[in-house]
């Protein structure tokens, strides 16, 4: 069985994945690795953006992590076989439903960020994200000609009972780990499934997390609220749709987007999935300037909540903290490093 099963993907995806596997090759050199083309490199190579016998192998893992697909160059290829739909593709796959996104504010990049210090400062969200429901996977969807002219689109938000109950405990269970306080975020005011969703979160955290703090907030308030007052969120609990918007906002609190990991996790056992939140990025991609801690990150979610190291993922985070201590910055944080001298610094810190 292969431990950890790299996915680079497409644009700086690979650049930053390379610095994941030299990190891992010197924190534990017995953690076996493969390494798969995924995403717009797969579609040149094999005709689809995520092959059977690829999702075969990720389903087979401990745990996966991939960088970031999609680019210009596929923008003309059927949505089918774009690189996004293999990402979708591999979430329902593998059944990964519950999306942790931290935003941390690491301390010495206190004032990398576009808001003042004394409001990041100590920054410490999860955002928890239902994955594999809601409109990016609803039916039904499409684009149609209408015989009176011009175009109809449709996309669908659906979720079920089932679906929001299971991503529900996952972010209550955080929070008792953390600081006890879970901020669920819907439109419920103008939309059913957001009131489905307020009112199945409501009854299971009466019937089995009182204990825990829940506060219900409408998602454009959450927005506003991340850039006025970030830290009196703990977990924030929400949907697909809405928890992509609200963790890549919360992403920027912390100086860059490419300081941001994230772990898809599905049931108890099964492997998780693992990338940094950026894109492919493919206006600088082969330069060697992408930051990859993002990514550096993930895999220390991975050893963390994957691969039953985190004695490791300790190590590992401590390390990229005394790296950016000690003044290491790529361009997105106001530095000169390329990416494999940032790989260096997190290298020469372990």
């Amino acid at each position: 069985m292969t431990d950890l099963l790299l996915l680079p993907g497409d644009g700086i995806g690979p650049e930053v994945t390379a610095e994941v596997r030299r990190v891992a090759e010197r924190l534990c050199p017995d953690l076996t690795l493969d390494e798969r083309p995924f995403g717009g490199k797969s579609y040149d190579i094999a005709g689809s953006p995520l092959t059977e016998e690829t999702l075969a192998e990720a389903k087979a893992a401990k745990a996966v992590l991939m960088g970031a697909v999609g680019g210009p160059k596929w923008a003309s290829v059927p949505r089918d076989k774009r690189p996004e739909a293999g990402l979708l593709g591999l979430r329902a796959g593998m059944g990964v439903f519950a999306n942790l996104r931290p935003a941390l504010c690491f301390q010495p990049l206190a004032d990398a960020s576009t808001l003042k210090r004394e409001v990041v400062e100590g920054l410490d969200i999860m955002i928890v994200r239902e994955l594999t429901g809601g409109i990016y996977f609803g039916s039904p969807r499409g684009i149609e000609v209408l015989t009176a002219g011009g175009k109809r689109a449709v996309d669908t938000q659906v979720y079920t009972t089932a679906e929001i109950e299971r991503v529900g405990r996952v972010a209550f269970e955080l929070a008792r780990g953390r600081r006890n306080k879970v901020t669920s975020c819907e439109k419920s005011n103008v939309m059913d499934s957001g009131l489905l969703w307020r009112e199945v979160v409501t009854e299971l955290h009466k019937a089995e997390y009182a204990d825990v703090t829940l506060e219900h907030m409408l998602a454009d308030n959450a927005a506003m609220q991340l850039v006025k007052n970030p830290r009196q969120f703990d977990v924030i609990l929400t949907d697909n749709l809405f928890g992509d918007i609200l963790s890549d906002e919360a992403a920027q609190l912390t100086g860059s987007l490419g300081m941001l990991p994230s772990a898809a996790l599905g049931a108890p056992g099964a492997p998780g999935l693992y990338e940094p939140i950026h894109g492919s990025a493919p206006d600088i991609a082969g330069q060697g300037v992408a930051n990859p801690l993002a990514a550096i990150l993930s895999f220390e979610m991975a050893l963390r909540w994957s691969l039953g190291r985190a004695d490791l993922a300790d190590r590992l985070f401590a390390a990229v903290n005394r790296a950016l201590e000690q003044g290491a910055r790529t361009p997105d944080l106001g530095g000169k490093l390329g990416t494999r001298e940032m790989g260096d610094a997190v290298l020469a810190a372990l």
